[in-house]
């Protein structure tokens, strides 16, 4: 009886909670490594399924990240034939810079879209969004790109006033650093004056959602602001533009999801102050304005992914842990994401085994359900991780 108040109790508080756990061996149909543990770093994989049945994933790998100008995006197709993902090809490298966050999507006319940032001065808040189309995509290797172009964002005015209006609505700041130091939220007010720094450092990690208006909301983050916004498109991918900003102390990295009232949820890593958990914001006009983050009740500091299956159940897909990528769990919500009702450990190992994070997360035409994520050890090297998921035996 106690049990069943306190969930109910939940449920109209919106709190996210989850009962039973799910066997990873129910769902799980195929699990590897796409290519053999390298020591080279590689990270931020993202995966897309073709129209003639192919899998195709990217990431990037190099020396290093920011700052290693030998970092470019790499690619692997699994085709449909197969049961093991091809040699990697080379997808995207701007010369003499690092090449990171590579998303993988098709838009509604089925040209494979690829976006990703280049890092000007070696510096993540001077990174700038690249984008690259193919139609002929079918090949063995590496997609035929057609088009090449920079994403430009102005926010304009009104991104510094939302971020003042936002701030008040968030809950009392503590992280000012000392008497004689600035309290964060004034620091991020003053730097959303700059027209300069509010154009640039946007960057990539997660998929697009696309809307049944034709819209197209592609996620983005800033590590300079330390929160998020969405470039908006209405025209497939040829023009974007920049909502307003999601504002809170850390939201970072959103991955969206509509509700049948037309809703938006945005989910996000949290990057901010303690206690790390997943961050929540909310749109009702289709991304133009978002709601102040809050923070849920789900641990969090290190990566999320959100996927709205075909029979409207979704996933959520993270790091539920807020000391470190040791765990990497899937929660299944039956209510579009007000409350969870299981969850599945991909990954569950003890801290300082190694580090398995963000991932990308799609279904198949099929019904099945895809993900990549980073697969790290600490003593054995580093690999991009492939998980097909049969979505059906979770209910």
């Amino acid at each position: 009886m106690k049990k069943l108040i306190m969930s109910l109790v939940a449920m109209l508080l919106g709190i996210s909670t989850y009962g039973q756990y799910i066997s990873k061996e129910k769902v799980v149909e195929q699990e590897q490594l796409i290519f053999p543990l390298k020591e080279n770093h590689v990270h931020g994989s993202s995966i897309v399924a073709l129209p003639n049945g192919d899998l195709l994933a990217a990431w990037f790998e190099g020396s290093g990240e920011r700052t290693a100008d030998d970092v470019r995006i790499m690619g692997a197709r699994l085709r449909k034939r197969d049961s093991e993902w091809g040699a990697p090809f080379l997808m995207a490298d701007t010369p003499g810079l690092p090449d990171c966050n590579p998303v993988l999507f098709l838009n509604q006319e089925g040209k494979l879209f690829l976006v990703w940032i280049a890092v000007q001065a070696n510096r993540w808040e001077q990174s700038i969004l690249r984008l690259r189309t193919s139609t002929a995509f079918d090949n063995v290797g590496a997609p035929m790109w057609d088009w090449q172009d920079n994403i430009l964002l102005k926010p304009g005015e009104e991104f510094h006033q939302e971020v003042v209006r936002k701030f008040k609505e968030l809950p009392p700041n503590t992280s000012g650093w000392s008497e004689y130091a600035p309290l964060y939220d004034e620091m991020i007010i003053e730097a959303s004056k700059d027209s300069k720094k509010t154009s640039i450092g946007w960057m990539t990690r997660i998929k697009p959602l696309i809307l049944q208006s034709g819209r197209m909301l592609l996620p983005l983050y800033s590590d300079g602001f330390n929160f998020s916004l969405v470039a908006i498109s209405d025209d497939d991918g040829k023009t974007w533009a920049a909502s307003n900003p999601i504002v809170g102390r850390g939201p970072i990295q959103p991955a969206l999801a509509q509700r049948e009232n037309g809703e938006i949820m945005a989910i996000m890593r949290d990057s901010g102050d303690a206690p790390n958990r997943l961050q929540r914001s909310y749109s009702t006009d289709e991304g133009v304005t978002w709601t102040a983050s809050e923070k849920s009740t789900i641990p969090n500091t290190a990566s999320v992914e959100l996927l709205v299956l075909d029979n409207g159940s979704w996933i959520f897909l993270g790091n539920d842990v807020d000391d470190g990528r040791y765990k990497l769990s899937m929660y299944i919500s039956d209510d579009e994401g007000r409350t969870w009702r299981g969850k599945m450990y991909l990954e569950d190992e003890k801290k300082g085994y190694g580090g398995f994070s963000y991932p990308s997360l799609i279904q198949d035409t099929d019904g099945m359900v895809h993900v990549t994520y980073s697969y790290h050890l600490e003593e054995g090297g580093k690999s991009i991780k492939y998980v097909k998921i049969n979505p059906n035996n979770f209910f």
